[in-house]
């Protein structure tokens, strides 16, 4: 059972392909790369991967409208995970679906996602200022691992090493067509960024200073999303309190159309 079908996958397709796993009910084993940029598993990996699970389950005309997920533990590379399913709810317009995805007998993560057939309607939103424009961005080359499969381009002050939002975004392979993949891979793409603007103001910037981590993530996906396109993520500072920051984020294309809105919160110790 694949998540993704595709005959030759690119390599975000390959992170996507799943074996049914053996007993009853939705369960797809979803192997994991040997080594990643951290000793953690990277949360955008593991969230796209539990979207295009939930995916699997559902009739291919309904396509991702959002996901809610916590992060309960760090997961690990180099070793499967189980992804389990359930089918909370299929109408008529949306499905919904609950999953738990399982390494090492323990969770490390849980999302809700629902997906939604799509029709006719009112297609509008704001036009703000673009907080960087594409012209006075500059080539960026974080050292985050799987950053290498991107394009970025960032602000020029911006000399932290990770990327700092805004910024412009895209892969540099084509990724397949379809609704399913490409809400997955702006999932993983999404988790770059919200953890440095939910740092507290002033705190130093730097991967030897504190700990951080991200606790939860949503992403409402708005408008059709080509992956290999250039995107610009705008990424804005809600609160910070009890060690944790709040962040909501807006991804748009070329043409300025909101294509996602997120939010994620982020555990900053000092």
């Amino acid at each position: 059972m694949t998540g993704v079908k595709s005959d030759r996958p690119s390599w975000i397709g390959r992170l996507l392909t799943f074996e049914r796993g053996g007993g009853d009910g939705d369960v797809f084993i979803a192997p994991q790369p040997p080594a990643g940029p951290s000793s953690r598993l990277f949360g955008g990996l593991i969230a796209a991967q539990s979207l295009a699970a939930a995916g699997a389950t559902v009739e291919p005309d309904k396509h991702p409208q959002s996901l809610h997920l916590y992060f309960v533990r760090g997961g690990q590379y180099g070793v499967d995970v189980e992804l389990h399913v359930v089918r909370t709810r299929d109408g008529r317009s949306f499905d919904t679906r609950q999953v738990t995805a399982v390494q090492n007998g323990k969770t490390i993560l849980e999302m809700t996602a629902s997906f939604h057939r799509p029709e006719e309607g009112a297609d509008w939103h704001p036009k703000p200022t673009p907080g960087l424009a594409f012209d006075d961005a500059i080539p960026k080359h974080p050292d985050l691992g799987f950053t290498g499969r991107f394009d970025i381009r960032a602000m020029p002050g911006d000399n932290s090493p990770f990327v700092l939002p805004p910024f412009w975004i895209r892969t540099k392979d084509r990724i397949e067509d379809g609704p399913l993949i490409q809400a997955c891979a702006l999932t993983f793409m999404s988790d770059f960024g919200p953890v440095p603007v939910a740092r507290p103001p002033g705190a130093p910037t730097g991967y030897d200073v504190g700990y951080a981590a991200s606790l939860d993530h949503a992403v409402w996906f708005h408008r059709p999303f080509v992956p290999h396109d250039w995107h610009r993520y705008e990424v804005t500072s809600l609160n910070n309190s009890d060690s944790r920051g709040l962040v909501v984020g807006s991804m748009y294309d070329v043409a300025g159309s909101l294509v996602a809105s997120t939010t994620q919160e982020a555990l900053w110790r000092f």
